[in-house]
C-alpha cells in the first residue's frame, strides 16, 4: 500500500474521534530534548539513572542532582513544537479523548492540552521518599542555588530527562539538599528505570485505551513494556493502532498503520486534511 492511501486511512480514523494518544520522547526531539533510542539517542551513549542506584548510594544522588541541576534548565526552557500543537489542535476539535505520555517534560500541557496522564511523572516536581511530600522543582532549584554559591558547571552535553554531562570535580563540589520538612531523601517525581509505575496510574491508562476508537502512538520505539503494554492491550481488543515514529518500533506488527516520518510535519498535515474534509 502506498503512503497516500495509508495516510488517507489515518485521516479517516482520527476524524472518527475518540483517539487516545500515546507519546514518547521522539515527539519532543523537535523541541531540542534528546531521546534515548531515536535519532538523537543513537548519537549518544547515555546510561539512565536506575532507582536502585539512586536510593542505594549518596554518591549516585550527588551525581544525579549536580547533573540535573544544570540539565533541568534546558528542559524547563523548551517550548512545544508543531507536533504538540497539532495534538492539542485535534483535542480542541473534540477528536482526542486523552493523552498518555511517557515524557516528563510537560510540553503537552504547555501547548494547552488537557486530560494528560504523565505515565512516568514530571521533572517539574520533586518528591520526598520519606514523607511523600511533593514540591515544585523551581523551589528546589532556588534552594540548590543558595546552597551552592559560586558553583558553576559547564555541560558537555545534555542527555535525556535533563541529565547534563559534567566533569567529576564539578560533581564532587556540589552540595545536595534533603527534604525541607522532614530531612528525607529528595527524588524527582519521575519513574526511574527499575521503578514501577503506580498501579492506579497504569489502570487509568488501560481504562482510557479500552474506551478508545483508536490508539495513536507518536515518537516511541515501544522498546520497554511500560508503553508497549497499551499497544498490546488495544490490539487484543481489535482497537486500531497507528504508529508514527522515526525508525521501526516494537509495536509495528500490532499496528494497522505505521509511518516512518517526522512528527511535526506529519501531524500538522493530519490536522489540515481533517479540517479540509469538514
Amino acid at each position: 500500500m502506498s503512503a497516500f492511501p495509508r495516510f488517507r486511512m489515518l485521516v479517516d480514523l482520527v476524524a472518527d474521534g475518540d483517539v487516545v494518544v500515546l507519546s514518547g520522547a521522539g515527539l519532543s526531539t523537535e523541541s531540542g530534548i534528546p531521546d534515548y533510542r531515536g535519532e538523537t539517542g543513537r548519537r549518544r551513549r547515555a546510561e539512565p539513572m536506575t532507582y536502585q542506584t539512586f536510593v542505594g548510594s549518596a554518591a549516585a544522588r550527588r551525581r544525579y542532582w549536580a547533573r540535573s541541576h544544570v540539565g533541568w534548565r534546558h528542559i524547563a526552557r523548551a517550548t512545544p513544537n508543531a507536533g504538540h500543537h497539532a495534538i492539542t489542535g485535534l483535542q480542541s476539535r473534540g477528536l482526542v479523548a486523552g493523552i498518555i505520555t511517557q515524557n516528563v517534560d510537560g510540553l503537552h500541557q504547555s501547548s494547552g492540552a488537557e486530560h494528560v496522564i504523565e505515565l512516568h511523572g514530571s521533572l517539574d516536581r520533586v518528591r520526598c521518599l520519606a514523607c511523600g511530600r511533593r514540591t515544585p522543582r523551581q523551589t528546589l532549584d532556588q534552594r540548590l542555588r543558595e546552597a551552592n554559591p559560586g558553583w558553576h558547571a559547564r555541560a558537555g552535553a545534555i542527555n535525556p530527562d535533563g541529565d547534563a554531562v559534567l566533569a567529576d570535580d564539578e560533581i564532587d563540589a556540589f552540595r545536595v539538599l534533603d527534604c525541607h520538612g522532614c530531612g528525607g531523601v529528595l527524588k524527582p517525581d519521575v519513574v526511574f528505570f527499575g521503578e514501577n509505575v503506580p498501579r492506579a496510574r497504569v489502570d487509568g491508562c488501560y481504562a482510557l485505551v479500552e474506551r478508545a476508537g483508536m490508539l495513536l502512538v507518536l515518537g516511541s520505539s515501544l522498546t520497554v513494556m511500560s508503553g508497549y503494554r497499551f499497544v498490546r492491550h488495544a490490539a487484543e481488543r481489535a482497537i486500531p493502532v497507528a504508529i508514527i515514529n522515526r525508525g521501526p518500533t516494537r509495536g509495528d506488527t500490532d499496528a494497522l498503520l505505521t509511518f516512518d516520518a517526522s512528527l511535526g510535519t506529519t501531524l500538522t498535515a493530519l490536522v489540515s486534511e481533517i479540517d479540509l474534509a469538514r
